[in-house]
């Protein structure tokens, strides 16, 4: 089972790219993001590799770390997410952004993906809900609010998440900005200093 590869892009192209390892190119179906992220033909790059046995082919998925990898298997366990699919959501949101969409029960984020159409998207935020974790998070970060329930209850939060909404953020955008900013804050912060500290984080 090959886990990652490490050489140099042989090969670019809109789905997928060749690396060349020690002579021997391997092909390597990839989102978006991954393949901006392996340079140029000729850069010399690392990929954190899946690999689907088929009945008369191994495919090769390629990763730009562990964290999309990881999202990658957790999406293709829901109901009509294919390789092609996850590939699609990873290729517009990040593993940390995915997390975000989840935890908010954004599905207007997920259908931002290429083929991913409202019914795929709600199968996604519904069946991933307690299964995300905090993949892509990076060490010692969250985004589960303190009360850990996984979703902002009513209250300050959730009204400065609305607010942050309707002056044209995303859902899982505002949620995140959100908890970054009661963290920052604590318990005693109301509406407003929320959002205008979720402002500024969504600034950044």
């Amino acid at each position: 089972m090959i886990g990652k590869l490490t050489g140099k892009v042989d090969t670019l192209e809109e789905s997928w790219a060749i690396l060349d390892v020690g002579g021997v190119g391997y092909q390597l179906s990839c989102s978006a993001r991954t393949l901006r992220g392996m340079g140029q033909v000729g850069d010399t790059t690392r990929v954190f590799v899946e690999t689907f046995i088929r009945d008369d082919r191994i495919v090769l998925y390629g990763f730009s770390d562990q964290a999309e990898r990881d999202c990658f298997r957790i999406l293709m366990t829901v109901q009509g997410v294919g390789a092609r699919v996850a590939l699609a959501i990873l290729s517009v949101l990040t593993p940390n952004e995915l997390t975000q969409a989840v935890i908010a029960q954004d599905k207007a984020a997920v259908s931002r993906a290429n083929g991913v159409g409202a019914k795929v998207a709600q199968r996604v935020v519904t069946e991933l809900k307690d299964r995300m974790g905090d993949i892509g998070l990076g060490p010692g970060a969250s985004l589960q609010p303190s009360t850990g329930t996984g979703a902002i209850d009513a209250g300050p939060d959730a009204d400065a998440v609305s607010g942050l909404v309707n002056l044209g953020y995303g859902r899982s955008e505002a949620f995140g900005a959100v908890i970054t900013a009661r963290k920052l804050l604590g318990a005693g912060a109301d509406v407003g200093a929320l959002i205008t500290a979720g402002l500024k984080e969504l600034s950044r």
